[in-house]
């Protein structure tokens, strides 16, 4: 009988530990609303100045290309 509730309780506390592990592993999957906008404004901003940065890099090509003697 001893045998058998030890037995259990072990079961029961590595089913504990385990959902507790799960838990605290997806905490960071369900983000508020505010984060993500947050996410989403960062990367609006990121591709912004690439996209800038990329327009930048042309024009200086364009001038250069221009003043070549080839």
């Amino acid at each position: 009988m001893v045998t058998t509730l030890v037995v259990l309780a072990v079961v029961a506390a590595v089913l504990a530990a385990g959902y507790g592990f799960v838990t605290w592993r997806d905490r960071a999957r369900h983000t508020s609303g505010e984060e993500s906008a947050a996410a989403r404004d960062a990367r609006a901003r990121q591709q912004r100045y690439e996209a800038e940065r990329h327009g930048g890099q042309g024009e200086v090509r364009h001038r250069d290309r221009d003043q070549s003697p080839f």
